[in-house]
């Protein structure tokens, strides 16, 4: 008796597996995408381009309204991509209920740090809550939110198996039964602003929590990226994201120390940098900046060094580039204090115009700005600070910065003290810029080539 409970167990397993595995292959399986946002609204756009059928899932009405409507609020995606989206049946909603009817439900929510640069998973729970009453059998659920190893076991899991009506639990021995529902991390990859490499040329990592829900989710990605990269574990792939933008984070931060000598030595870093970029072996560039902005770099070094102290071990290499990154602002503010006083004017009352405030050229995010901490910077400093960027017409309020300022137009440069490039957006001709200003500070190297003696690099 108990040989033939097996089997049938065995038998219903196989048949979820298989049914939801050939609902893959014929473009069939019904995704839902929870957070339409950077991350998961291009995600929703990959699978509607192959025709799978796609429901965007966000508790901000505002942009489920706008996607209804074929608007877009992401410069890079067109209201044509969202039309074309629409046309093959992707559906924004606020409603949850209709978890129950998805396939797959793809989680791309924020996580960010809070006031004491400790993970914040609020995003992560909230989601599991307002997921884990829809629950059903032979669902797969595949977190891409960049997290600590470990989440996905020790916080998401928990409480999709706890509050769950139907008792369900989450696979871990490679056959699911009837009551049960896939689980897998995969880390998203998303470079706002790259237009060399195409998402679905970007190989995906793959972390179940056993190996069948590896294997679905292979089938998955794979229908939309180049290639699928399955590794042992959901704390695998988790760790495999935090190597990925803390190896950025600590070469950042290698040649902003670096910048910072080069300048008391009176010597060039971005000729030097050029230079070593030509060894055909053993160099990769890294550039130095203004600080680090973004949802990962300024971000995902914090979420491991906070992890590593539950084991009783110090990441001090990994929290002295955060240290040096997030001091960067700073330097750029004593740079202009400098610059201005040798031309005997105070910062506190002179006009300075900060120049780009996303946190990279040619993109709409202000997610992490050091933008944002300059012009906080330069008003408690006692500055008159307006901002230009052509991507934000208005800043208002976000996580850590209320600044409800317009964008000024560049048709008098003349009336600043001071103009400081924070970002290099491509629009901006850096000549004209040089030749109106009074003053330009240049953060960013974006006055390479224009000889002035006004201009100052930090």
């Amino acid at each position: 008796m108990l040989e033939l409970f097996q089997l049938m167990n065995t038998q219903l397993a196989s048949s979820l597996y298989t049914d939801l595995k050939s609902r893959i292959d014929a473009r069939q399986a019904r995704i839902g995408i929870i957070g339409l946002g950077y991350v998961g609204l291009p995600l929703a756009l990959l699978y509607s381009e192959q025709k799978f059928p796609v429901t965007g899932f966000d508790i901000d009405k505002r942009k489920v309204d706008t996607l209804d409507n074929g608007g877009t609020y992401i410069v890079r995606i067109t209201p044509a991509e969202i039309a074309a989206a629409k046309a093959n049946g992707f559906k924004p909603t606020t409603d949850y209920s209709q978890i129950t009817a998805m396939d797959a439900i793809i989680i791309c929510v924020p996580t960010p740090l809070n006031e004491y640069h400790e993970p914040d998973l609020s995003y992560i729970t909230d989601t599991a809550h307002a997921v884990a009453p829809y629950l059903r059998a032979g669902q797969i659920v595949i977190l891409e939110s960049t997290t600590y190893p470990g989440t996905t076991e020790e916080v998401l899991i928990p409480i999709l198996e706890k509050e769950n009506k139907a008792g369900l639990k989450a696979s871990r021995n490679g056959a699911a039964g009837d009551n049960e529902f896939w689980v897998v991390f995969s880390p998203e990859r998303e470079d706002p602003g790259n237009t060399e490499v195409a998402r679905h040329d970007i190989p995906k990592v793959i972390g179940g929590l056993d190996p069948q829900a590896s294997t679905i989710a292979s089938a998955l990605y794979g229908s939309i990226f180049c290639r699928t990269v399955p590794v042992s574990s959901p704390a695998a792939a988790e760790m495999t994201k935090l190597l990925e933008n803390i190896y950025r984070c600590v070469n950042i931060a290698l040649v902003n120390e670096l910048k910072m000598l080069c300048l008391r030595m009176d010597l060039d870093i971005w000729e030097i940098i050029e230079a070593a970029a030509t060894k055909p072996f053993g160099f990769h560039p890294f550039y130095p900046g203004p600080g680090l902005g973004g949802h990962c770099i300024p971000v995902d070094p914090f979420y491991l060094s906070w992890k590593a102290k539950e084991f009783d071990f110090r990441t001090r290499f990994i929290e002295l580039a955060g240290e040096i990154n997030v001091a960067m602002p700073y330097n750029v503010i004593a740079s202009t204090i400098s610059a201005l006083n040798k031309q005997k004017k105070a910062i506190n009352g002179s006009k300075v115009l900060v120049l780009g405030v996303a946190y990279k050229k040619d993109i709409d995010d202000l997610r992490e700005s050091p933008a944002l901490t300059i012009i906080e910077l330069l008003q408690k400093e006692g500055a008159a600070v307006s901002y230009n960027d052509p991507y934000f017409p208005f800043v208002g309020r976000g996580r850590k910065y209320d600044l409800q300022m317009k964008c000024s137009a560049l048709d008098n440069l003349g009336q600043y003290d001071c103009v400081l490039i924070v970002t290099d957006h491509s629009d901006y001709d850096y000549k004209k810029i040089v030749n109106e200003a009074q003053l330009v500070v240049d953060s960013r190297n974006a006055t390479r080539g224009i000889k002035s003696d006004k201009i100052v690099h930090c």
